[in-house]
């Protein structure tokens, strides 16, 4: 019903559009002159004199004209016939054509400008439903699909609606301080591009959790209107499709303050605040652009951190469905003892999932030969791919398949998202990736999953996660 309106839509524009065309475009001397020559009561000779005064190119220019009209008729009749699936297709292939202008521009700009875009729906919109094998269910959660958005890439909360409308089954906001601050100074984004990676050093700049809750709420009231005003209900498993922002899952990633002394009271205020719009809640506690940051990975540390925090979410009153699952959110850069640890306090205080993993401070090939390397910052994209992915792999062995995992690093492609749950994830986020390759890039990987997971035999997701570890 939507797409006939907008089609009706289309087709009163592009009526609009010939008319303006006809009366101002390259046929205006004849229409001027047979106007002036109707005012006048002309007859054929002023007919003739008005034929006249047409330039040489006037006929061309007729004939360009018609047949742009031609096109556009005949272009406009089709998209009304088409189908809506089809339709969509177009929309997300189309944009791989703006991709070459944002390279053109400022990093941080055009992250803003993407933002944006999002925010004002001047971005596709995913009417095709996602194939049945992406399907799965986490944290009493549906998902339609196991691919995110990660942290970073919508920071205050501006796009939740447009960027869960692009398909994703998940977006993550964030990470959110306390405090409005403003990050490290600019420029703190740098693109390599032939590595199909990025550098950033961003630190953690954001509105604050204030503005932040406002625009959460805006967006759940909407919602809980949505369902009030539908006629459907829970299906009979109990388990909710979408969550509190829409139809995919949102998630909250919750940071700290560069200059605050007391880090938990810090995420404890998150909590607080803004836990009641997250269908999940996440402790950044690994971006190495924030001083003294990853040291709260240590064991005692995390241990007190985690237990303080889920003291504040659970002393909240909750709905029926209960607290959102509370995640925290880790380095690469880890050694073999530091896993270790982070499983024993993850596994003892029963954390609800892990995210492996932030951006690491390493330079691997073939990043290290480009002259940005020596940049300050958290390296993310293809470079990281492997190891995130091993850091994955080996949290999966020590948690036993215990905890939920999310595999964020390098994702590129179905392929890539395959290789993460085979390693042990039960959903996967990108940005990079998203980055450069824009909206077009998300139903591609999900075709591509869906083919990997099919060409493996596996009926589900479910049945992949952690298929290389058995």
């Amino acid at each position: 019903m939507a797409a006939g309106v907008w089609r009706s839509s289309f087709r009163d524009r592009l009526c609009k559009g010939i008319a303006s065309r006809v009366s101002n475009g390259p046929c205006r001397y004849s229409s001027t002159s047979t106007a002036s020559g109707a005012g006048a009561g002309a007859g054929a000779g002023a007919g003739a004199a008005a034929k006249a005064k047409i330039p040489p190119s006037g006929k061309k220019g007729r004939l360009l004209t018609g047949s742009m009209i031609g096109l556009a008729i005949a272009g406009g009749a089709y998209v009304s016939t088409v189908d809506e699936g089809t339709f969509c297709g177009w929309l997300f292939k189309a944009t791989r054509l703006v991709n070459p202008f944002f390279a053109l521009l400022d990093p941080e700009f055009a992250h803003n400008l993407g933002v944006s875009a999002a925010a004002r729906g001047w971005v596709p919109r995913e009417k095709r439903p996602d194939p049945a094998i992406l399907g799965l269910e986490v944290w009493g959660r549906k998902f339609s699909n196991p691919i995110g958005l990660a942290a970073g890439f919508d920071k205050n909360a501006e796009a939740v609606e447009g960027l869960l409308g692009l398909g994703f089954g998940f977006v993550e906001v964030g990470s959110v301080t306390p405090i409005p601050q403003e990050g490290n100074p600019k420029p703190r984004i740098f693109r390599l591009r032939n590595e199909g990676a990025i550098i950033n050093r961003c630190g953690f700049n954001s509105e604050g959790i204030v503005v932040v809750a406002k625009r959460l709420g805006a967006q759940h009231g909407k919602r809980k209107m949505e369902e009030t005003s539908s006629s459907s209900s829970l299906p009979k498993d109990g388990t909710k499709q979408g969550g509190k922002a829409g139809p995919g899952i949102l998630g909250v990633n919750i940071g700290k303050n560069k200059t605050s002394e007391d880090a938990a009271a810090d995420y404890v205020q998150g909590v607080h605040t803004l836990s009641q719009y997250a269908d999940y809640l996440v402790i950044n506690i690994s971006s190495p652009n924030t001083p003294g940051l990853r040291k709260l990975q240590g064991r005692k540390q995390l241990k007190d951190l985690v237990k303080k925090v889920q003291a504040a979410r659970d002393e909240m009153q909750w709905a029926e469905e209960g607290p959102p699952p509370l995640l925290v959110k880790i380095a690469p850069d880890l050694t073999k003892q530091d896993l270790e640890d982070i499983a024993a306090v993850a596994l003892a205080l029963r954390l609800d999932g892990l995210i492996i993993s932030n951006t690491t401070v390493s330079r691997p090939d073939p990043v290290s030969r480009n002259p940005l390397a020596q940049e300050a910052g958290g390296l993310s994209g293809k470079p990281l791919f492997d190891m995130s992915t091993n850091v994955l792999k080996e949290m999966y062995i020590l948690t036993r398949g215990r905890i939920p995992l999310i595999g964020c690093g390098g994702v590129s492609s179905g392929e890539d998202a395959y290789n993460k749950i085979r390693a042990g994830a039960t959903l996967v986020q990108l940005y990079t990736a998203f980055a450069y390759g824009g909206p077009a890039l998300i139903p591609q990987m999900k075709a591509e999953l869906a083919e990997c997971l099919e060409k493996d035999g596996f009926a589900s997701v479910q049945e992949a996660i952690g298929a290389d570890c058995r």
